[in-house]
């Protein structure tokens, strides 16, 4: 393969899905391709504008034809990006954690394009409202059934609790200005990395670098800063200091306006994970249940007064 882009691999070596190549030309990953090229072509534009700033990012090579997809002997389609020699983000580490935000602030400055509403995320409101349609199902199949193992019995137990959080969250958007934000953002054709956490960060000694952009979506980028965020706090039993700290971090780069706030305010008070873990339940086999799951579930369920003190607190005006 990397014969087509005019290189030789010194050393290779699979790594999460991809293969590393170590090229005359530095680190270079090839990885199979199963989206869209239009799509792609648009991630290339992004990656090549934030590169033009300074930004470390995973950008695509193109083949000797000059293009970014290529197809080995079998017609396989594989792209190539650009890789770097880096740690990934230390989750343990609050520098890291923190330089990790700071880039984030940074990344979400430059990351804008014209506009392209295939490419928009979905509105918020609407999924929310979907979400806690899809948790009443789950609890009208279960009772139906009958509760037998250990997830389906916890469910049960507590999904009262968390669906009130659910709407709530719901009708907290309409009180807020999250209608005008998100039309703004789609507006100033503002882009979201769509799986902004810590295995997509690189600390490269004082520099990071930031790679995976397969998910972006034009959005609201307040939903990158609250999925980053809420997988640290999670491990971190929603700390209230090290929010305020990482809250601050962010601020500190790009600040944060009113609607901004508030919307993050709201993505805080929905029970996602809750409705995640209910979901897979529902659309897997639910007669195999990993005990991991049903950790999980345990888990949100004990730390659910913690994270309702949480937002109530961290974003207390």
């Amino acid at each position: 393969m990397l014969e087509q882009y005019g290189l030789t691999a010194s050393f290779s070596g699979r790594v999460r899905g991809a293969l590393l190549c170590r090229t005359e030309k530095g680190p270079v990953i090839l990885r199979e391709f199963h989206g869209s090229e239009k799509k792609l072509s648009m991630q290339q534009q992004l990656l090549e504008k934030m590169k033009e700033q300074n930004c470390l990012v995973d950008a695509y090579l193109r083949n000797r034809e000059g293009v970014l997809v290529s197809r080995d002997k079998d017609s396989v389609p594989y792209t190539a990006q650009i890789w770097f020699e880096g740690r990934e983000c230390d989750t343990r580490s609050e520098n890291d954690i923190l330089k990790s935000i700071r880039t984030l602030a940074q990344i979400h400055k430059i990351m804008q394009l014209p506009v392209e509403m295939d490419y928009a995320g979905r509105n918020l409101q609407e999924e929310y409202i979907r979400h806690n349609q899809e948790m009443k199902k789950i609890r009208r199949f279960i009772r139906k059934k009958g509760a037998v193992n250990s997830f389906e019995k916890d469910y049960l137990k507590s999904v009262e609790w968390f669906l009130q959080k659910g709407e709530e969250a719901a009708a907290m958007l309409e009180t807020t200005d999250y209608k005008n934000l998100r039309q703004q953002s789609l507006q100033s054709g503002s882009i979201c990395h769509g799986e902004y956490n810590q295995h997509n960060v690189l600390i490269l000694g004082k520099n990071t670098a930031v790679t995976n952009f397969s998910h972006w979506s034009f959005d609201v980028q307040m939903a990158d800063l609250y999925r980053f965020m809420r997988k640290i706090l999670e491990k971190y039993s929603w700390d209230l200091h090290l929010a305020q700290k990482m809250l601050s971090a962010y601020d500190s780069v790009r600040p944060l306006s009113e609607s901004e706030w508030q919307n993050l305010r709201v993505r805080f008070c929905y029970p996602e994970k809750y409705w995640k873990l209910a979901n897979h339940y529902y659309t897997h086999n639910k007669a195999v249940i990993s005990g991991k799951n049903v950790e999980k579930l345990r888990t949100l369920i004990h730390q659910k007064k913690q994270w309702e003190e949480f937002s109530k607190q961290c974003f207390r005006q």
